[in-house]
């Protein structure tokens, strides 16, 4: 019941929601190589119920899931806010099909990442006074050695890369607020999670030397990191877990005082 001017414009609306929650998707013709949405529309009573099919690059149908039902004049009419919403209500349903489709796929792949060892890579750590860059990094390398993950020095060939951050905050009371964020990307550069840390210390106490400071902060932060790590290789749910944060979410995922 849409027109071809409501059509195009909610495969846009359906694309542009799947891109903000890191889902590559286009409103254009498929290549051959490219996995389709499939989009359709039942008529129930008063309502119009949304479908999405999930076909890969053979055209085979890999899931579908239905979204919310909209009333049939509202759909007719394709108001932008009408398709705007259906879209977002849309998206977390779709995404999470994809997800469960890229998992089964990992766990019939001997090769995937799902049935082997995460190369991680794991770069200097930047923005730490002191020796807290040099600290942090071993630190960090070490706990992730121990949870499972392979660590190696370089990026080549690393199936993900896990950059710390740190930033030292003035605030009252002669206080700094040490502010680190661990961010994991893919090798081809997809941010999957982020970890991040406060902590409140004298001002002046991390200058220069790290020491046990370093340990508890990769100790702390390790947990978090190897559960975006997990996720992103299909053994964990999708849903953020205690300790990390969405791509794009600027709310800290561990407070703790010094």
């Amino acid at each position: 019941m849409l027109s071809d001017a409501g059509s195009q414009q909610f495969a846009a609306d359906i694309a542009e929601r799947l891109r903000q929650g890191e889902v590559p998707a286009f409103a254009q013709p498929a290549a051959a190589t490219d996995w389709r949405l499939v989009i359709s529309a039942q008529d129930r009573g008063p309502d119009i119920v949304p479908s999405y099919t999930v076909l890969n690059p053979q055209g085979q149908s890999q899931g579908a899931v239905q979204g919310k039902p909209i009333a049939i004049a509202a759909w007719a009419a394709a108001e932008p806010g009408t398709l705007k919403q259906a879209a977002f209500d849309a998206a977390p349903g779709i995404s999470s099909l994809l997800t469960r489709i890229e998992t089964g796929l990992m766990q019939a792949d001997p090769n995937s990442l799902y049935n082997r060892q995460a190369k991680v890579a794991v770069p200097d750590v930047t923005g730490a006074p002191g020796d807290g860059n040099a600290t942090l990094t071993k630190q960090m390398r070490s706990k992730l050695a121990a949870l499972g993950s392979q660590v190696q020095p370089g990026q080549a060939g690393a199936d993900f890369i896990v950059q710390g951050q740190v930033k030292m905050v003035p605030i009252a009371g002669d206080q700094q607020r040490v502010e680190i964020q661990w961010i994991i990307t893919s090798a081809k550069g997809r941010e999957g999670g982020r970890v991040v840390q406060l902590n409140d210390v004298r001002a002046g106490t991390l200058d220069h030397y790290w020491g046990d400071v370093a340990m508890v902060v990769a100790q702390e932060a390790s947990g978090g990191v190897n559960e975006v790590i997990r996720r992103q290789t299909g053994h964990e749910p999708v849903e953020p877990a205690a300790g990390q944060i969405q791509p794009g979410s600027q709310q800290p995922a561990a407070t703790s005082k010094q």
